[in-house]
Protein backbone atom coordinates (compact mmCIF):
# COMPACT_ATOMS: atom_id res chain seq x y z
CA UNK A 1 0.00 0.00 0.00
CA UNK A 2 1.38 3.37 -1.00
CA UNK A 3 1.86 6.26 1.37
CA UNK A 4 -0.99 8.08 -0.40
CA UNK A 5 -3.40 5.17 -0.01
CA UNK A 6 -2.45 4.75 3.65
CA UNK A 7 -3.20 8.41 4.14
CA UNK A 8 -6.59 8.01 2.53
CA UNK A 9 -7.41 5.04 4.78
CA UNK A 10 -6.55 7.10 7.84
CA UNK A 11 -8.58 10.06 6.60
CA UNK A 12 -11.55 7.81 5.94
CA UNK A 13 -11.32 6.27 9.39
CA UNK A 14 -11.09 9.70 11.01
CA UNK A 15 -14.10 10.86 9.02
CA UNK A 16 -16.05 7.78 10.10
CA UNK A 17 -15.21 8.46 13.74
CA UNK A 18 -16.30 12.10 13.35
CA UNK A 19 -19.56 10.96 11.77
CA UNK A 20 -20.22 8.56 14.63
CA UNK A 21 -19.57 11.35 17.11
CA UNK A 22 -22.15 13.48 15.33
CA UNK A 23 -24.66 10.69 15.81
CA UNK A 24 -23.70 10.29 19.50
CA UNK A 25 -24.35 14.01 20.04
CA UNK A 26 -27.92 13.54 18.83
CA UNK A 27 -28.67 11.55 21.98
CA UNK A 28 -32.07 9.90 21.81
CA UNK A 29 -32.70 11.29 18.35
CA UNK A 30 -35.70 13.07 16.90
CA UNK A 31 -38.30 11.24 19.00
CA UNK A 32 -36.49 12.09 22.23
CA UNK A 33 -36.14 15.73 21.23
CA UNK A 34 -39.83 15.96 20.42
CA UNK A 35 -40.66 14.45 23.79
CA UNK A 36 -38.58 17.14 25.53
CA UNK A 37 -40.33 19.91 23.61
CA UNK A 38 -43.70 18.40 24.47
CA UNK A 39 -42.80 18.94 28.13
CA UNK A 40 -41.74 22.50 27.34
CA UNK A 41 -38.06 21.65 27.82
CA UNK A 42 -35.00 22.06 25.62
CA UNK A 43 -32.82 19.14 24.49
CA UNK A 44 -29.51 19.06 26.36
CA UNK A 45 -27.32 20.40 23.52
CA UNK A 46 -29.64 23.38 23.06
CA UNK A 47 -29.38 24.05 26.77
CA UNK A 48 -25.61 24.12 26.43
CA UNK A 49 -25.82 26.50 23.49
CA UNK A 50 -27.76 28.99 25.63
CA UNK A 51 -25.59 28.51 28.70
CA UNK A 52 -22.12 28.74 27.17
CA UNK A 53 -20.49 31.87 25.75
CA UNK A 54 -21.04 32.31 22.04
CA UNK A 55 -18.18 31.14 19.79
CA UNK A 56 -16.41 29.64 22.83
CA UNK A 57 -15.04 26.09 22.31
CA UNK A 58 -16.51 23.24 24.36
CA UNK A 59 -14.08 20.51 25.36
CA UNK A 60 -16.31 17.47 25.71
CA UNK A 61 -15.27 14.69 28.06
CA UNK A 62 -16.51 11.09 27.74
CA UNK A 63 -18.55 11.35 24.54
CA UNK A 64 -17.91 7.64 23.87
CA UNK A 65 -18.97 6.51 27.36
CA UNK A 66 -21.24 3.40 27.32
CA UNK A 67 -20.55 2.79 23.61
CA UNK A 68 -21.93 -0.68 22.81
CA UNK A 69 -21.86 -1.59 26.51
CA UNK A 70 -25.54 -2.15 27.25
CA UNK A 71 -26.96 -3.36 23.95
CA UNK A 72 -29.50 -5.59 25.72
CA UNK A 73 -31.15 -2.34 26.85
CA UNK A 74 -30.70 -0.51 23.56
CA UNK A 75 -28.37 2.31 22.64
CA UNK A 76 -27.16 4.57 25.46
CA UNK A 77 -25.35 7.37 23.56
CA UNK A 78 -22.77 9.22 25.71
CA UNK A 79 -24.12 7.31 28.74
CA UNK A 80 -27.08 9.70 28.82
CA UNK A 81 -25.08 12.64 30.18
CA UNK A 82 -23.00 15.39 28.57
CA UNK A 83 -19.85 16.46 30.40
CA UNK A 84 -17.20 18.92 29.35
CA UNK A 85 -15.51 22.26 29.91
CA UNK A 86 -16.78 25.50 28.41
CA UNK A 87 -16.78 29.21 29.20
CA UNK A 88 -19.68 30.89 30.99
CA UNK A 89 -19.23 34.67 31.30
CA UNK A 90 -15.57 34.10 30.53
CA UNK A 91 -15.16 31.54 33.34
CA UNK A 92 -14.10 27.98 32.37
CA UNK A 93 -16.70 25.70 33.97
CA UNK A 94 -17.19 21.94 34.09
CA UNK A 95 -20.68 21.15 32.82
CA UNK A 96 -22.55 17.97 33.81
CA UNK A 97 -25.86 17.85 31.92
CA UNK A 98 -28.27 14.91 31.89
CA UNK A 99 -29.67 13.98 28.49
CA UNK A 100 -33.31 13.12 29.16
CA UNK A 101 -33.75 11.88 25.59
CA UNK A 102 -31.69 8.82 26.56
CA UNK A 103 -33.68 6.52 28.88
CA UNK A 104 -35.13 9.62 30.62
CA UNK A 105 -31.62 10.53 31.75
CA UNK A 106 -31.35 7.42 33.95
CA UNK A 107 -27.96 6.48 35.42
CA UNK A 108 -26.16 3.43 34.05
CA UNK A 109 -22.82 2.27 35.53
CA UNK A 110 -20.94 4.20 32.83
CA UNK A 111 -23.02 7.31 33.59
CA UNK A 112 -21.90 7.26 37.19
CA UNK A 113 -18.24 6.83 36.29
CA UNK A 114 -18.47 9.63 33.74
CA UNK A 115 -19.94 12.06 36.28
CA UNK A 116 -17.34 11.10 38.90
CA UNK A 117 -14.58 11.68 36.33
CA UNK A 118 -15.99 15.14 35.56
CA UNK A 119 -16.09 15.96 39.27
CA UNK A 120 -12.48 14.87 39.72
CA UNK A 121 -11.29 17.04 36.83
CA UNK A 122 -13.22 20.01 38.21
CA UNK A 123 -11.79 19.48 41.69
CA UNK A 124 -8.18 19.12 40.55
CA UNK A 125 -8.42 22.12 38.19
CA UNK A 126 -10.56 24.26 40.55
CA UNK A 127 -13.26 24.62 37.89
CA UNK A 128 -16.75 25.75 38.92
CA UNK A 129 -19.26 22.96 38.36
CA UNK A 130 -22.65 23.45 36.71
CA UNK A 131 -25.13 20.57 36.86
CA UNK A 132 -28.15 20.64 34.53
CA UNK A 133 -30.30 18.02 36.23
CA UNK A 134 -32.92 16.11 34.24
CA UNK A 135 -32.77 12.47 35.29
CA UNK A 136 -35.07 9.64 36.34
CA UNK A 137 -32.35 8.40 38.73
CA UNK A 138 -30.76 4.96 38.86
CA UNK A 139 -31.57 2.55 36.02
CA UNK A 140 -33.25 0.00 38.26
CA UNK A 141 -32.58 -3.21 36.24
CA UNK A 142 -28.86 -2.58 36.83
CA UNK A 143 -29.06 -1.16 40.35
CA UNK A 144 -26.60 -3.71 41.72
CA UNK A 145 -23.91 -2.27 39.44
CA UNK A 146 -24.78 1.38 40.12
CA UNK A 147 -25.82 1.73 43.73
CA UNK A 148 -23.56 0.21 46.38
CA UNK A 149 -19.81 0.40 45.73
CA UNK A 150 -17.25 3.08 46.56
CA UNK A 151 -17.06 4.26 42.95
CA UNK A 152 -20.81 4.08 42.34
CA UNK A 153 -23.76 6.46 42.63
CA UNK A 154 -23.18 7.50 46.24
CA UNK A 155 -19.66 8.69 45.43
CA UNK A 156 -21.17 11.56 43.42
CA UNK A 157 -22.78 13.05 46.54
CA UNK A 158 -19.66 12.46 48.60
CA UNK A 159 -17.76 14.40 45.94
CA UNK A 160 -20.34 17.20 46.05
CA UNK A 161 -19.61 17.63 49.74
CA UNK A 162 -15.81 17.50 49.41
CA UNK A 163 -15.81 19.91 46.47
CA UNK A 164 -17.99 22.33 48.43
CA UNK A 165 -15.70 22.14 51.45
CA UNK A 166 -12.76 22.98 49.16
CA UNK A 167 -14.50 26.18 48.09
CA UNK A 168 -15.06 25.20 44.45
CA UNK A 169 -18.41 26.73 43.35
CA UNK A 170 -21.21 24.34 42.39
CA UNK A 171 -24.46 25.37 40.71
CA UNK A 172 -27.39 23.01 40.11
CA UNK A 173 -30.35 23.69 37.84
CA UNK A 174 -33.23 21.23 38.11
CA UNK A 175 -34.78 21.28 34.64
CA UNK A 176 -36.89 18.13 34.68
CA UNK A 177 -36.91 15.06 36.93
CA UNK A 178 -34.72 14.79 40.01
CA UNK A 179 -35.83 11.85 42.12
CA UNK A 180 -34.81 9.42 44.83
CA UNK A 181 -31.13 9.53 45.87
CA UNK A 182 -30.37 11.82 42.95
CA UNK A 183 -32.24 14.59 44.79
CA UNK A 184 -29.22 15.02 47.06
CA UNK A 185 -26.97 16.27 44.24
CA UNK A 186 -28.57 19.72 43.79
CA UNK A 187 -29.16 20.21 47.50
CA UNK A 188 -25.45 19.66 48.16
CA UNK A 189 -24.57 22.47 45.73
CA UNK A 190 -24.07 26.15 46.53
CA UNK A 191 -27.02 27.46 44.52
CA UNK A 192 -30.15 25.64 43.34
CA UNK A 193 -32.39 26.72 40.47
CA UNK A 194 -35.58 24.93 39.46
CA UNK A 195 -37.94 25.36 36.52
CA UNK A 196 -41.70 25.22 36.66
CA UNK A 197 -42.95 21.73 35.88
CA UNK A 198 -39.84 20.03 37.25
CA UNK A 199 -39.91 17.60 40.17
CA UNK A 200 -37.62 17.18 43.18
CA UNK A 201 -38.50 14.43 45.65
CA UNK A 202 -37.07 11.40 47.39
CA UNK A 203 -40.03 9.34 46.21
CA UNK A 204 -42.52 10.09 43.45
CA UNK A 205 -46.30 10.04 43.86
CA UNK A 206 -46.64 6.33 42.96
CA UNK A 207 -43.99 5.23 45.44
CA UNK A 208 -45.42 7.46 48.16
CA UNK A 209 -48.83 5.88 47.66
CA UNK A 210 -47.34 2.40 47.79
CA UNK A 211 -45.17 3.14 50.83
CA UNK A 212 -47.48 5.12 53.09
CA UNK A 213 -50.84 5.20 51.30
CA UNK A 214 -50.76 8.95 50.77
CA UNK A 215 -52.25 10.28 47.54
CA UNK A 216 -50.52 13.44 46.33
CA UNK A 217 -49.80 14.93 42.92
CA UNK A 218 -46.26 15.58 41.68
CA UNK A 219 -46.44 19.38 41.89
CA UNK A 220 -47.70 19.36 45.48
CA UNK A 221 -45.17 16.72 46.49
CA UNK A 222 -42.04 18.22 44.96
CA UNK A 223 -42.78 20.95 42.44
CA UNK A 224 -40.78 24.15 41.98
CA UNK A 225 -43.42 26.31 43.66
CA UNK A 226 -43.54 24.07 46.72
CA UNK A 227 -39.77 24.04 47.10
CA UNK A 228 -39.42 27.79 46.58
CA UNK A 229 -42.33 28.86 48.82
CA UNK A 230 -42.76 26.16 51.48
CA UNK A 231 -39.71 23.91 51.93
CA UNK A 232 -37.24 26.68 51.03
CA UNK A 233 -35.02 24.13 49.29
CA UNK A 234 -34.83 25.99 45.98
CA UNK A 235 -32.98 29.31 45.77
CA UNK A 236 -34.30 30.50 42.40
CA UNK A 237 -37.68 29.65 40.86
CA UNK A 238 -37.56 29.93 37.06
CA UNK A 239 -40.50 29.80 34.64
CA UNK A 240 -38.71 27.88 31.87
CA UNK A 241 -35.37 26.66 30.50
CA UNK A 242 -34.26 29.96 28.85
CA UNK A 243 -34.98 31.90 32.06
CA UNK A 244 -33.08 29.33 34.12
CA UNK A 245 -30.04 29.34 31.85
CA UNK A 246 -29.98 33.14 31.78
CA UNK A 247 -30.01 33.16 35.60
CA UNK A 248 -27.17 30.64 35.70
CA UNK A 249 -25.05 32.93 33.53
CA UNK A 250 -25.88 35.84 35.82
CA UNK A 251 -24.83 33.88 38.91
CA UNK A 252 -21.55 32.71 37.36
CA UNK A 253 -20.89 36.35 36.41
CA UNK A 254 -20.69 37.12 40.15
CA UNK A 255 -17.54 35.01 40.49
CA UNK A 256 -14.36 37.04 40.82
CA UNK A 257 -12.79 35.62 37.67
CA UNK A 258 -15.84 36.28 35.45
CA UNK A 259 -15.30 38.25 32.25
CA UNK A 260 -11.62 38.88 32.91
CA UNK A 261 -12.07 40.38 36.39
CA UNK A 262 -9.20 38.22 37.61
CA UNK A 263 -6.85 40.58 35.81
CA UNK A 264 -8.06 43.48 37.98
CA UNK A 265 -7.65 43.97 41.73
CA UNK A 266 -10.14 41.91 43.78
CA UNK A 267 -13.51 43.63 43.87
CA UNK A 268 -12.54 46.24 41.28
CA UNK A 269 -15.48 47.51 39.20
CA UNK A 270 -16.05 46.47 35.62
CA UNK A 271 -15.51 48.90 32.78
CA UNK A 272 -19.26 49.00 32.07
CA UNK A 273 -21.08 52.17 33.08
CA UNK A 274 -23.56 51.67 35.89
CA UNK A 275 -26.36 53.60 37.54
CA UNK A 276 -29.21 52.76 39.92
CA UNK A 277 -32.72 52.17 38.63
CA UNK A 278 -34.17 54.93 40.83
CA UNK A 279 -33.03 58.41 41.77
CA UNK A 280 -31.31 58.27 45.21
CA UNK A 281 -33.39 61.31 46.24
CA UNK A 282 -36.51 59.12 46.16
CA UNK A 283 -35.56 57.53 49.49
CA UNK A 284 -36.94 60.62 51.26
CA UNK A 285 -40.42 59.76 49.95
CA UNK A 286 -39.96 56.11 50.87
CA UNK A 287 -39.07 56.24 54.56
CA UNK A 288 -40.53 58.31 57.39
CA UNK A 289 -38.56 59.92 60.20
CA UNK A 290 -40.51 58.10 62.94
CA UNK A 291 -39.96 54.71 61.27
CA UNK A 292 -43.67 53.88 61.18
CA UNK A 293 -44.13 54.04 57.42
CA UNK A 294 -44.04 50.70 55.66
CA UNK A 295 -41.96 50.39 52.51
CA UNK A 296 -40.69 47.70 50.16
CA UNK A 297 -36.95 47.45 50.73
CA UNK A 298 -36.49 46.54 47.07
CA UNK A 299 -37.45 50.15 46.27
CA UNK A 300 -34.70 51.32 48.62
CA UNK A 301 -32.16 48.96 47.05
CA UNK A 302 -33.16 50.25 43.60
CA UNK A 303 -31.64 53.61 44.57
CA UNK A 304 -28.32 51.97 45.48
CA UNK A 305 -27.50 48.94 43.31
CA UNK A 306 -26.77 48.95 39.59
CA UNK A 307 -29.89 48.82 37.46
CA UNK A 308 -30.81 45.30 36.38
CA UNK A 309 -28.07 43.68 38.46
CA UNK A 310 -30.09 42.19 41.31
CA UNK A 311 -30.67 38.42 41.55
CA UNK A 312 -32.88 37.79 44.57
CA UNK A 313 -32.08 34.60 46.50
CA UNK A 314 -35.02 32.51 47.80
CA UNK A 315 -37.38 35.37 46.91
CA UNK A 316 -40.52 33.42 47.89
CA UNK A 317 -39.22 32.06 51.21
CA UNK A 318 -38.37 33.83 54.47
CA UNK A 319 -39.81 37.03 53.03
CA UNK A 320 -39.16 39.40 55.96
CA UNK A 321 -35.50 39.41 54.97
CA UNK A 322 -34.49 40.15 51.38
CA UNK A 323 -31.28 38.43 50.32
CA UNK A 324 -29.81 39.17 46.91
CA UNK A 325 -26.73 39.21 44.74
CA UNK A 326 -26.17 42.56 43.05
CA UNK A 327 -23.56 45.01 41.79
CA UNK A 328 -22.70 48.49 43.00
CA UNK A 329 -20.73 50.41 40.40
CA UNK A 330 -19.83 47.07 38.85
CA UNK A 331 -18.66 45.44 42.09
CA UNK A 332 -20.38 42.17 42.97
CA UNK A 333 -21.90 42.08 46.47
CA UNK A 334 -24.30 40.11 48.61
CA UNK A 335 -27.14 41.99 50.30
CA UNK A 336 -29.16 41.17 53.43
CA UNK A 337 -31.94 43.68 54.10
CA UNK A 338 -35.00 43.90 56.33
CA UNK A 339 -38.30 43.93 54.46
CA UNK A 340 -40.60 46.53 55.99
CA UNK A 341 -43.92 45.60 54.37
CA UNK A 342 -46.23 42.96 55.74
CA UNK A 343 -45.83 39.72 53.80
CA UNK A 344 -47.82 36.53 53.35
CA UNK A 345 -46.14 33.13 53.17
CA UNK A 346 -47.60 29.79 52.13
CA UNK A 347 -46.40 28.08 55.30
CA UNK A 348 -46.61 30.71 58.06
CA UNK A 349 -49.33 33.07 56.79
CA UNK A 350 -49.04 36.79 57.59
CA UNK A 351 -45.64 38.02 58.84
CA UNK A 352 -44.84 41.52 60.08
CA UNK A 353 -42.30 43.67 58.31
CA UNK A 354 -39.05 44.40 60.11
CA UNK A 355 -39.30 41.22 62.20
CA UNK A 356 -36.98 38.22 61.77
CA UNK A 357 -38.84 34.89 61.71
CA UNK A 358 -37.36 31.39 61.72
CA UNK A 359 -37.60 30.95 57.97
CA UNK A 360 -35.98 34.31 57.22
CA UNK A 361 -33.17 33.64 59.71
CA UNK A 362 -32.50 30.23 58.13
CA UNK A 363 -32.45 31.80 54.67
CA UNK A 364 -30.09 34.59 55.66
CA UNK A 365 -27.70 32.18 57.40
CA UNK A 366 -27.50 30.05 54.25
CA UNK A 367 -26.99 33.18 52.14
CA UNK A 368 -24.13 34.44 54.33
CA UNK A 369 -22.44 31.05 54.01
CA UNK A 370 -22.80 31.16 50.24
CA UNK A 371 -21.28 34.66 50.03
CA UNK A 372 -18.29 33.31 51.93
CA UNK A 373 -18.10 30.37 49.54
CA UNK A 374 -17.84 32.71 46.54
CA UNK A 375 -15.89 35.46 48.34
CA UNK A 376 -18.53 38.18 47.98
CA UNK A 377 -18.59 41.21 50.34
CA UNK A 378 -21.87 41.43 52.25
CA UNK A 379 -23.83 44.63 52.85
CA UNK A 380 -26.44 44.54 55.63
CA UNK A 381 -29.29 47.07 55.54
CA UNK A 382 -30.81 47.20 59.01
CA UNK A 383 -34.33 48.36 59.80
CA UNK A 384 -35.14 45.67 62.31
CA UNK A 385 -37.52 45.44 65.26
CA UNK A 386 -36.01 42.15 66.43
CA UNK A 387 -36.82 38.45 66.30
CA UNK A 388 -40.39 37.19 66.44
CA UNK A 389 -41.62 36.22 69.91
CA UNK A 390 -44.52 34.17 71.24
CA UNK A 391 -45.63 30.56 71.39
CA UNK A 392 -45.69 29.93 67.64
CA UNK A 393 -42.26 31.49 67.23
CA UNK A 394 -40.74 29.41 70.02
CA UNK A 395 -42.27 26.22 68.63
CA UNK A 396 -40.84 27.06 65.20
CA UNK A 397 -37.34 27.06 66.70
CA UNK A 398 -36.72 30.81 66.54
CA UNK A 399 -33.85 30.60 69.03
CA UNK A 400 -32.15 27.84 67.03
CA UNK A 401 -32.62 29.69 63.75
CA UNK A 402 -31.42 32.96 65.25
CA UNK A 403 -28.34 31.24 66.65
CA UNK A 404 -27.65 29.77 63.21
CA UNK A 405 -27.68 33.26 61.67
CA UNK A 406 -25.54 34.75 64.45
CA UNK A 407 -23.06 31.88 64.03
CA UNK A 408 -22.82 32.41 60.27
CA UNK A 409 -22.30 36.16 60.63
CA UNK A 410 -19.77 35.68 63.44
CA UNK A 411 -17.63 33.31 61.39
CA UNK A 412 -17.97 35.16 58.09
CA UNK A 413 -14.55 36.04 56.69
CA UNK A 414 -15.60 38.20 53.73
CA UNK A 415 -15.74 41.99 54.18
CA UNK A 416 -18.97 43.16 55.82
CA UNK A 417 -20.52 46.63 55.71
CA UNK A 418 -23.58 47.57 57.77
CA UNK A 419 -25.97 50.41 56.95
CA UNK A 420 -28.61 51.28 59.56
CA UNK A 421 -31.48 52.89 57.67
CA UNK A 422 -34.08 52.78 60.45
CA UNK A 423 -34.43 50.83 63.68
CA UNK A 424 -31.71 48.55 65.00
CA UNK A 425 -33.22 46.85 68.02
CA UNK A 426 -32.40 43.85 70.18
CA UNK A 427 -30.86 40.69 68.81
CA UNK A 428 -31.74 41.89 65.32
CA UNK A 429 -28.79 44.26 65.66
CA UNK A 430 -26.53 41.30 66.41
CA UNK A 431 -27.83 38.94 63.72
CA UNK A 432 -27.53 41.57 60.99
CA UNK A 433 -23.92 42.44 61.78
CA UNK A 434 -24.02 45.09 64.48
CA UNK A 435 -20.82 46.62 65.84
CA UNK A 436 -19.97 43.52 67.91
CA UNK A 437 -19.78 41.38 64.75
CA UNK A 438 -16.83 43.10 63.09
CA UNK A 439 -18.25 44.97 60.13
CA UNK A 440 -15.38 46.69 58.32
CA UNK A 441 -17.57 49.79 58.34
CA UNK A 442 -20.88 50.58 60.04
CA UNK A 443 -22.79 53.71 59.03
CA UNK A 444 -26.27 55.05 59.78
CA UNK A 445 -28.85 57.43 58.41
CA UNK A 446 -29.84 60.45 60.57
CA UNK A 447 -33.23 58.85 61.37
CA UNK A 448 -31.66 55.61 62.67
CA UNK A 449 -32.51 54.28 66.13
CA UNK A 450 -30.27 51.98 68.17
CA UNK A 451 -31.28 50.15 71.41
CA UNK A 452 -32.11 46.84 73.01
CA UNK A 453 -35.79 47.61 72.33
CA UNK A 454 -37.97 50.52 71.26
CA UNK A 455 -38.84 53.29 73.72
CA UNK A 456 -42.54 52.34 73.85
CA UNK A 457 -41.79 48.67 74.57
CA UNK A 458 -39.17 49.58 77.18
CA UNK A 459 -41.46 51.96 79.08
CA UNK A 460 -44.33 49.43 78.97
CA UNK A 461 -42.03 46.67 80.25
CA UNK A 462 -40.78 48.77 83.17
CA UNK A 463 -44.33 49.83 83.99
CA UNK A 464 -45.46 46.19 84.01
CA UNK A 465 -42.66 45.17 86.39
CA UNK A 466 -43.33 48.00 88.82
CA UNK A 467 -47.07 47.53 88.68
CA UNK A 468 -46.64 43.86 89.70
CA UNK A 469 -44.34 44.91 92.51
CA UNK A 470 -47.03 47.31 93.75
CA UNK A 471 -49.59 44.52 93.72
CA UNK A 472 -47.28 42.32 95.81
CA UNK A 473 -46.84 45.12 98.31
CA UNK A 474 -43.06 45.34 97.80
CA UNK A 475 -43.38 49.01 97.04
CA UNK A 476 -46.43 51.16 97.21
CA UNK A 477 -46.80 53.54 94.29
CA UNK A 478 -49.78 55.44 93.01
CA UNK A 479 -50.92 55.12 89.41
CA UNK A 480 -49.80 58.69 88.84
CA UNK A 481 -46.28 57.88 90.04
CA UNK A 482 -46.11 54.83 87.79
CA UNK A 483 -47.24 56.83 84.77
CA UNK A 484 -44.68 59.53 85.58
CA UNK A 485 -41.97 56.88 85.81
CA UNK A 486 -43.06 55.37 82.49
CA UNK A 487 -42.86 58.77 80.82
CA UNK A 488 -39.34 59.31 82.23
CA UNK A 489 -38.17 55.90 81.05
CA UNK A 490 -39.59 56.58 77.60
CA UNK A 491 -37.92 60.00 77.39
CA UNK A 492 -34.59 58.54 78.49
CA UNK A 493 -34.87 55.73 75.93
CA UNK A 494 -35.72 58.16 73.17
CA UNK A 495 -32.62 60.18 73.99
CA UNK A 496 -30.44 57.07 74.01
CA UNK A 497 -31.84 55.67 70.79
CA UNK A 498 -31.03 58.87 68.86
CA UNK A 499 -28.24 57.88 66.49
CA UNK A 500 -26.12 60.83 67.66
CA UNK A 501 -25.98 59.16 71.06
CA UNK A 502 -24.59 55.99 69.45
CA UNK A 503 -22.22 57.90 67.16
CA UNK A 504 -20.78 59.77 70.16
CA UNK A 505 -19.91 56.44 71.73
CA UNK A 506 -18.39 54.93 68.57
CA UNK A 507 -21.25 52.54 67.86
CA UNK A 508 -21.29 53.75 64.26
CA UNK A 509 -18.44 55.09 62.16
CA UNK A 510 -20.41 57.84 60.47
CA UNK A 511 -23.87 59.31 59.98
CA UNK A 512 -24.49 59.59 56.25
CA UNK A 513 -27.17 61.30 54.17
CA UNK A 514 -29.68 58.78 52.75
CA UNK A 515 -29.31 60.03 49.16
CA UNK A 516 -25.52 59.60 49.38
CA UNK A 517 -25.64 55.93 50.41
CA UNK A 518 -24.65 54.58 46.99
CA UNK A 519 -21.69 56.96 46.68
CA UNK A 520 -20.52 56.11 50.20
CA UNK A 521 -20.77 52.38 49.53
CA UNK A 522 -18.81 52.70 46.29
CA UNK A 523 -15.94 54.26 48.27
CA UNK A 524 -16.18 51.77 51.14
CA UNK A 525 -16.24 48.78 48.78
CA UNK A 526 -13.03 50.09 47.27
CA UNK A 527 -11.45 50.16 50.71
CA UNK A 528 -12.61 46.72 51.88
CA UNK A 529 -11.60 45.06 48.60
CA UNK A 530 -7.94 45.82 49.16
CA UNK A 531 -5.98 42.70 50.20
CA UNK A 532 -5.31 42.43 53.91
CA UNK A 533 -1.64 42.63 54.92
CA UNK A 534 0.05 39.34 55.73
CA UNK A 535 1.96 39.47 58.97
CA UNK A 536 5.58 38.43 59.00
CA UNK A 537 8.20 38.66 61.72
CA UNK A 538 10.78 41.42 61.59
CA UNK A 539 12.19 43.74 64.21
CA UNK A 540 13.84 46.59 62.37
CA UNK A 541 17.15 47.87 63.72
CA UNK A 542 18.16 46.62 67.18
CA UNK A 543 21.28 47.98 68.86
CA UNK A 544 23.50 45.30 70.36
Amino acid sequence: MTRSSKSEVLRAHCAAIAEEETILREGGGKAGHERQRKWGRLPVRERLNQLLDKDSPFFEVGLWAAYKMYEQWGKIPAAGVVTGIGNVEGVPCMIVANDATVKAGAFFPATTKKVIRAQRIAFECALPLIYLVDSAGVFLPMQDEIFPDEDDFGRIFRNNSVISAAGVPQFAAIMGNCVAGGAYLPVLCDKILMTQGSGLYLAGPSLVKAAIGQIVDAEELGGAKMHSEISGTVDFFEKDDPSCLKRLRSLVALLSEASGRAARPPGAPSSKSSKPAKNPESVYDLISFDGRKNYDVRDLLATIVDEGSMDEYKADYGKTLVTAYARINGRSVGIVANQRVQVRTKKEGIQMGGVIYSDSADKAARFVMDCNQTNLPIIFFQDVSGFMVGLDAEESGIIRSGAKLVNAVSNSVVPKITVIVGGSFGAGNYALCGKAYDPRFIVAWPNARYAVMGAAQASDTVFSILAKARERGDKKASPEELEELRAKVKQSYEEQTDIRYGAARGWVDAIIQPDETRDVLIRLLGFVSRPMPKAHFHTGVIQT
